[in-house]
């Protein structure tokens, strides 16, 4: 067994045993079980337990979570939602969802089939069998390799989280109304993510604005908020950046603290500029390093781009970087390093930072 596999089966056993400490004493899927009941409050474990288990085991448990996401993803062909989301079933249409994941039926009628595992109604405590009819406003719990899936037998509406995919013309629509974000957008799944994950708010309440410039106080507040918005020691060195009422404050002054921007010569971040493709590479390229990421980065894929003699110098290892890993995949076939970013294409390089360096 090489490193890496020991650090990842180590990962393993460490996960169960907090699972276990968690949950001793507890009638399992009853509402006295603590793991159960923090999933019922909001539809999440808890994030600590992730970030505990990486500072001890390095990015094993990381690379591990990665992995299995990569197989349901990639191999099986399930989407996934940390939070909840809507659904609309036509009669005979499905839902399948996999262990972790969870249905809650609002309205019509629908029946539960298990084809592994075990379903537990969460309201109850009780397991679940298979031909079942749901309970309208009840939450049906997918346990450890468990597969469950739910037919509608009437038009019907639900709530779902984890990983999932639905049969015929089964719609999902996110619990918020962006009227100008479509599931057809080719940005549609970054949005998501990152507004379910508290790093963007809409412009309104009814939309996001997806074409939108995104300025460098907008991009670094963003990360601020992926790193779990971390306290800052000090007041920055940017003469621009006094304000601390200002929402950028805090997260222009942590990056500073942390290497992750520089600024400019005259001394001043310059907030409210639209930050560049190679700007925002330079920045992403520095939190990764700050996050102690993986930093390598074959040139074959940058090579290939027509335009990549229009890079800045200083953006070239960060852009090479950020092409080798597909977190800037290029527009039309070209890198554009010096054109401003949007809000869609931030969301969707956050959501590729997400997916391919974890």
């Amino acid at each position: 067994m090489d490193a890496d596999m020991r650090k990842i089966f180590t990962a393993g056993i460490v996960l169960l045993i907090l699972i276990c400490m968690v949950t001793v004493s507890a009638s399992t899927g009853s509402m006295d079980d603590p793991l159960i009941t923090l999933s019922y409050l909001d539809g999440a474990f808890a994030a600590s337990l992730r970030t505990d288990v990486s500072a001890s085991l390095g990015n094993a448990a990381d690379n591990a979570m990665n992995r299995l996401d990569e197989i349901y993803r990639n191999y099986i062909g399930y989407s996934f939602t940390p939070g909840y989301i809507g659904i609309s079933l036509a009669a005979g249409e499905t839902v399948t969802l996999a262990s972790g994941g969870s249905f809650i039926l609002l309205s019509g009628a629908a029946t539960v089939a298990v084809s592994s595992g075990t379903v537990i109604n969460i309201s109850t405590g009780n397991e679940v069998a298979t031909g079942s009819a749901l309970t309208q406003n009840r939450r049906y719990f997918c346990t450890e390799n468990t597969t469950m899936v739910i037919t509608a037998a009437s038009a019907s509406t639900g709530q779902l989280d984890g990983y999932y995919f639905t049969s015929g013309q089964g719609a999902v629509a996110p619990q918020y109304v962006f009227t100008d974000v479509m599931q057809r957008d080719w940005f549609f799944e970054a949005v998501d993510y990152v507004y379910r994950n508290d790093l963007f708010a809409g412009t309104s309440a009814t939309t996001f604005s997806p074409s939108m410039p995104m300025t460098r106080g907008m991009f670094v507040t963003v990360l601020h908020r992926l790193d779990g918005r971390p306290e800052i020691s000090g007041a920055g060195g940017f003469s621009d950046v006094v304000n601390t009422s200002l929402y950028y404050y805090a997260a222009v002054i942590w990056a500073s603290e942390n290497g992750i921007v520089t600024g400019y010569l005259d001394g001043t971040f310059q907030p409210d500029r639209s930050v560049t493709r190679e700007e925002m590479a330079a920045i992403m390229h520095r939190y990764a390093a700050y996050k102690g990421r993986d930093m390598r980065a074959p040139g074959e894929v940058y090579d290939s781009f027509p335009d990549n003699n229009e890079v800045s110098s200083y953006a070239v290892p960060p852009m090479r970087w950020a092409v080798s890993r597909e977190i800037i995949r290029g527009s039309n076939g070209r890198l554009l390093p010096r054109n401003t970013a949007t809000r869609a294409e931030v969301a969707q390089i956050i959501y590729n930072y997400r997916e391919k360096v974890g």
